[in-house]
């Protein structure tokens, strides 16, 4: 897939992993980490591709940027 440009003022609202990547500036491979932490929502199939429901991303990130539990430090815990 090539390099495509986001036009306006937000991503579609649902998204491809590749758009997700881009729009937060990751890696793909750290997509799929960050789902499997819990850290990012779980995707969801939609005509035999993975999609993304850009507001449930948003609202997951904005709940970690205000202080709500970060995952990855509770999961410390149990090492």
């Amino acid at each position: 897939m090539g390099n495509r440009v986001i036009k306006g003022d937000r991503p579609p609202s649902y998204v491809s992993k590749a758009t997700l990547a881009a729009e937060l500036d990751l890696s793909e491979s750290t997509v799929d980490s960050y789902v499997k932490r819990g850290l990012l929502p779980k995707p969801f199939k939609w005509g035999g591709a993975l999609r993304w429901c850009w507001a449930d991303v948003t609202a997951s990130l904005r709940a970690q940027a205000s202080g709500g539990e970060d995952q990855f430090m509770a999961g410390l815990d149990n090492v």
